[in-house]
């Protein structure tokens, strides 16, 4: 019997670069995404970025730089400035796809990563409203 621990889904999947190439797909989708690039400040898809990988990193048992520069996630809070409805919440989760999709994943990975990242998106819905989307972000 190994006294070895498990290796985390970070490892599992290929740590670093595996994110670094799942987030950079996924955000060459929101690039030209006409309900999601609209809900972004200008100029900010880079820090986005790097804010998304950094906190999947950490979540699947990667480095804690996440928390290290930013605190506790607290992904409903920071969301909340943005109208997220469904159709928002259904072209992240159609971009996300697309960019798990092009990692070529084991079945059981994929699944354990879109399992979550579903979840993820259904609890950042906070209006039913689409016409909230044209409002000026502040």
């Amino acid at each position: 019997m190994s006294d070895a621990p498990e290796p985390t889904i970070y490892e599992q999947v290929g740590g670093h670069d595996f994110f670094t190439s799942l987030v950079a797909e996924f955000y060459r989708g929101v690039a030209s995404d006409p309900v999601l690039l609209p809900m972004y400040p200008h100029n900010e898809l880079e820090a986005a970025s790097e804010r998304l990988q950094m906190f999947l990193e950490q979540y699947w048992g990667g480095p804690g730089t996440y928390g290290e520069r930013r605190g506790h996630p607290r992904l409903r809070m920071r969301h909340a400035p943005f109208p997220v409805d469904e159709v928002a919440r259904d072209h992240w989760l159609a971009l996300m796809r697309g960019a798990l999709d092009a990692q070529h994943l084991s079945p059981e990975l994929d699944e354990t990563l879109w399992k979550y990242f579903v979840m993820a998106a259904m609890s950042m819905v906070n209006t039913d409203n689409p016409a909230m989307r044209d409002l000026p972000q502040s």
